[in-house]
């Protein structure tokens, strides 16, 4: 890869509060939003023009400029409240024509269309062929592993996820576009099982993390932060947005068995939960904290702020990652990098990458007194919570790196750039 060049990438990522630095916690709003955004600062730095292009609503500004390679461009359609990325594609035909307006009247050029979740990659197929560019899309998550999670959870058709409809449009889509980038090795065997694709069609690559802000402290400094933060060895940390397969049931459900072990042991859950919906699920949460008798062992900080967010991962005695469905789990990258012992699922896309015991520790999802007896390891035993500590850091900071996972990434670009070329 050159290290300059007048590539121009098209990024498109529709949900959610897609900025510079994005407002983490609001409604669809999460790891997505935070690997689209950290992989173009990467290309950027490489030398690419990229526009990450999204929905404009609500008082947002048409244009985010954040450095002289990248801008965030909102283009304005299904008028100007949010909508739920579930609903997203009802509108996609506007987006397509706003853009395709755009790109024409501003003589725009692009070079490659890198689409992100399925919403986007509808949408950026039809202005891949439109332009005759490739188009490389990125799931991030699956519909049918989806689907499948939230049966096995007694959901989906009350929650209105509208599954048949994503299926059919994803089958469509991974065979017209160029390429899919999966991020992790179980996301490409679902795909060649389930949506009935080539593995040729497909390249594994892994989210990445900053690793320059995701670091461990000295325990000087780890002491001040624990001391503002309000957290101590003691706490098992949990964060995400408020969503059914982000597994809150499932800490509250050990807390009473990982009590039975580390009478200390308290939870601090940061749950973002912005609309009615989301706080009707911590309250269900709350009630059954309450039932189990924990509710005095549980601290709901609900928002992390940004810049708190390493650390929150710094402060824990353990970082916990219950989630039922994880297309990857970047939560658990970043605390790992950060030097705190980290407790994963069976269920999530890093699961298979990780050696227990070394990197990490892992549990079934649907068996919390074994989740609780993990949490419970690191607590207990100092020489694996001190393993742990530097082979987890060294294993994310290593193999997740944003700068690595960008070239990689853009290798595949080259491979299909000038493939329309007359």
């Amino acid at each position: 890869m050159p290290q300059q060049n007048s590539r121009s990438i098209m990024m498109i990522s529709l949900h959610g509060y897609v900025a510079g630095s994005p407002e983490l916690g609001k409604p669809d709003t999460g790891g997505q939003v935070v690997f689209v955004m950290e992989l173009a600062k990467r290309f950027a730095r490489l030398g690419y023009k990229v526009d990450v292009v999204t929905r404009q609503f609500e008082d947002q500004p048409a244009e985010d400029r954040i450095n002289d390679n990248l801008r965030v461009w909102r283009v304005p359609f299904g008028g100007r409240k949010f909508i739920r990325k579930e609903d997203m594609h009802d509108w996609y035909g506007d987006f397509v024509t706003n853009v395709l307006a755009a790109v024409r009247r501003h003589g725009l050029v692009y070079d490659v269309v890198n689409s992100h979740y399925w919403d986007a990659g509808v949408s950026g197929q039809k202005i891949a062929e439109e332009l005759q560019i490739p188009h490389i899309h990125t799931p991030h998550s699956l519909g049918w592993w989806k689907a499948k999670d939230m049966k096995s959870l007694g959901e989906g058709k009350a929650a209105n996820y509208r599954f048949e409809e994503r299926i059919e449009k994803e089958f469509v889509l991974y065979r017209s576009c160029d390429h899919l980038i999966a991020t992790s090795e179980q996301q490409v065997q679902l795909i060649e099982d389930h949506y009935d694709l080539p593995g040729e069609h497909i390249t594994m690559i892994p989210p990445g993390i900053d690793e320059q802000r995701f670091t461990a402290t000295t325990p000087a400094t780890l002491e001040e932060i624990r001391a503002r933060l309000k957290m101590s060895k003691n706490d098992i940390y949990v964060v995400g947005r408020a969503a059914t397969n982000k597994g809150y049931d499932l800490a509250i459900g050990c807390l009473p068995y990982l009590l039975e072990l580390q009478p200390k042991a308290r939870l601090v859950l940061a749950a973002g939960a912005n609309s009615d919906e989301d706080k009707a699920l911590v309250q269900t949460w709350k009630k059954q904290a309450a039932e189990l008798g924990v509710g005095d062992r549980i601290d709901w900080r609900g928002y992390v702020a940004d810049e708190d967010l390493a650390d929150y991962y710094r402060a824990a005695g353990v970082f916990a990652l219950p989630s039922r469905y994880e297309p990857f789990g970047m939560t658990a990258v970043e605390a790992m990098s950060c030097g705190t012992p980290t407790v994963l699922t069976t269920r999530g896309g890093l699961f298979p990458q990780v050696e227990f015991g070394r990197h990490a520790l892992i549990a079934d999802p649907t068996r919390p007194r074994e989740f609780a007896a993990m949490l419970n390891m690191p607590m207990q035993h100092d020489w694996l919570r001190e393993r742990l500590t530097v082979e987890g850091a060294r294993f994310a900071r290593r193999t997740f790196g944003w700068t690595g996972i960008a070239r990689r990434t853009s290798e595949i670009f080259e491979r299909f750039v000038g493939k329309y070329s007359v």
